[in-house]
């Protein structure tokens, strides 16, 4: 049988952050997950935070829809990425927190 290593990692959706230990900013969950899987967190903030630059650009251009934005659908798959993650790694209590969420019906 093959052991396979998990970590524990605290992550912070609202900063889009997370970190391999508690360094006093804020965190929403602690998750333990396999290391390469903790990297998919990376990602996925990374994407956010260029998704919401465009919006800022968009932002500025009134001839531009907001409900027509195409980067306000993938700021949402991706939020919903991250909450399945959370889910999925969590203990019962998260379970339970994101279960409850808009993102995960």
């Amino acid at each position: 049988m093959i052991k396979i290593d998990t970590t524990t990692i605290y992550v912070s959706v609202a900063n889009q952050s997370y970190s391999y230990l508690p360094l006093g900013l804020p965190c929403e969950f602690k998750l333990q997950l396999e290391d390469q899987k903790a990297r998919l967190f990376e990602k996925l903030f990374l994407q956010l935070n260029s998704l919401e630059f465009d919006n800022i650009v968009r932002a500025h251009l009134p001839y531009i829809p907001y409900h027509l934005d195409e980067s306000n659908d993938e700021i949402d798959n991706r939020m919903k990425k991250i909450y399945a993650l959370i889910h999925e790694f969590g203990d019962e209590h998260t379970k339970k927190f994101v279960e409850q969420l808009p993102y995960f019906h």
